[in-house]
């Protein structure tokens, strides 16, 4: 039987620095600046450890092309994405609460390997109670004398959903909008060099050779929880659970139609169902599941497939994609259309408009799913599908971030879903607005009950929460604004440490 595991996320909270030294910290940080980075980078390698913010991508490949575009003159950074916001998934909160700790060793373990001197830990302003913690945990170890020669500052970010892209986090991390860059965050990091201080939707921040701007790794929560681990204990320890391709663990966060809502660790390769069977008990009393969404970035995934494994590999094989261990659960009195346009409104509102196919065709989409599940409606369902498919079609033309991508895997493969059996006129159930709500991000989950940022459903296309939307999309309207205000507190008691709030 499957059951949940405590590696990255632990059972108890980590109270403090020596309650985690006391447990073994710091031995892995400390081993690290002992032994050549080569050597630390080959460890992560044969771990076969993937990034856990929703790409799989090897962290060590990561590192490693990272370390190839060192420059000269600028220095290297290192940055903590803690800036979660996808539907469905509250993994890395639920992480940094629990212990913090790990993934600063693994932070600055990362630093060491690739000749870092800076490293900022990125998470939303929003996260009020994490940020708290974070402040706490910092000035903790910067007494400690863990940072040595590496500045540490935090940067509390905007809510928007593209501040978690890597580029856009880079982008927030210099004081600007979250516009993701057309270029691999290796390539220029915290500075432009040569003088640019245009945003991102201004100019193409690098050339296909790269160029002398400073380099920068970006890797998510859990995945820098896992190195601290994997550096202490080995790879073949890492190895020990999950699979061959997909080795280690992962935590993964489970809402919608179940009976408990939470988040918890697993094998990799646990069924989806038993995943969904371990946090979420069941489906409700007289229901039964008959799809699974993971997020707002992959396929749905369909009833006969909610036994496959929880690795990269077995999602890829149905069609869908692991992505951030986020999983909305539907049962059979859910409606679809509401959950497609929910998901087609999240990400055309976060769409930041610097590639107007997608800012364009993901409002068109999501204004045409809105008309086919308002109960005044008439609508030609057949028609309006051949205009969505035509507008899903055009979408990603010149994209540079995936989100346009994701508006055409999620709304198309649930309108491609089969149709379900209608529910009896005594089974019927109104269930719009609480469905609308599932799409919207995660603000916790307490006592088994998730709550929503309802705000986003007031979020206009412009990014703001005006009562008339300005009809400009955000990369024209907040070109020339800055992502943050002045420093609201910099702790003059620890040096190095720096906490800056955003508008």
């Amino acid at each position: 039987m499957f059951e949940p595991i405590h590696r990255v996320l632990d059972l108890d909270p980590c109270p403090n620095l020596d309650a985690y030294i006391s447990s073994g910290g710091r031995i892995a940080l400390d081993a690290a600046r002992e032994i050549d980075p080569q050597v630390i980078l080959e460890t992560i390698a044969d771990s076969g450890l993937r990034g856990r913010g929703g790409a799989g991508f090897p962290t060590a490949k990561k590192w490693l092309a990272v370390m190839g575009h060192n420059s000269d003159t600028s220095p290297t950074a290192v940055l903590v994405n803690g800036a979660e916001g996808e539907p469905s998934t509250l993994k890395d909160r639920f992480i940094l609460r629990n212990n913090p700790y790990r993934v600063i060793e693994g932070a600055l373990i990362a630093c060491e390997v690739v000749g870092a001197d800076e490293l900022v830990v990125c998470v939303k302003a929003s996260f009020a109670g994490e940020l708290t913690r974070l402040r706490a945990v910092l000035a903790e170890v910067e007494a400690a004398g863990w940072a040595r020669n590496i500045k540490v500052r935090i940067v509390a970010g905007p809510d928007s959903y593209l501040f978690g892209e890597e580029t856009g986090l880079l982008e927030v991390a210099s004081n600007r909008q979250p516009f993701p860059r057309v270029t691999p965050p290796w390539r220029r990091g915290l500075s432009e060099g040569d003088g640019v201080e245009a945003p991102a939707s201004l100019v193409d921040l690098a050339t296909t050779t790269g160029d002398s701007g400073a380099p920068a790794l970006v890797n998510n929560v859990e995945t820098l929880a896992n190195v601290a681990l994997i550096v202490r204990h080995g790879a073949a320890w890492f190895r020990e659970v999950g699979t061959a391709d997909s080795p280690g663990s992962i935590v993964c966060t489970i809402t919608g139609d179940v009976q408990r809502h939470g988040v918890a660790e697993f094998p990799m390769g646990t069924p989806l169902s038993e995943v969904i069977s371990q946090i979420g008990v069941g489906p409700l009393d007289g229901r039964r599941l008959v799809a699974v969404l993971p997020g707002a970035s992959s396929a749905i995934i369909h009833e006969t497939n909610l036994g496959v494994p929880c690795t990269h590999e077995d999602f890829a094989k149905i069609g869908s994609g692991l992505g951030s261990g986020g999983f909305l659960c539907l049962d059979d009195s859910a409606d679809l259309r509401i959950i497609a346009a929910g998901a087609s409104r999240f990400l055309a509102v976060e769409s930041c408009g610097q590639c107007t196919a997608c800012k364009r065709d993901g409002i068109a989409v999501a204004s045409l799913l809105a008309t086919t599940v308002e109960p005044a409606g008439d609508v030609d369902l057949i028609a309006t599908d051949s205009l969505i498919s035509e507008r899903l079609m055009t979408i990603t033309d010149g994209a540079r971030c995936s989100l346009a991508s994701q508006q055409r895997t999620v709304v198309g493969s649930i309108l491609a879903y089969p149709v379900l059996p209608s529910a009896s006129a005594a089974d019927a159930i109104d269930r719009s607005a609480e469905l609308a709500l599932l799409m919207t991000p995660l603000v916790d989950i307490l006592d088994g009950a998730a709550s929503y940022d309802e705000r986003h459903l007031t979020k206009n296309y412009d990014w703001s929460q005006d009562v008339v939307d300005s009809g400009q999309f955000p990369a024209q309207r907040l070109q020339d604004v800055p992502s943050c205000s002045a420093p609201d507190h910099i702790d003059a008691s620890v040096d190095g440490v720096e906490t800056r709030t955003y508008a």
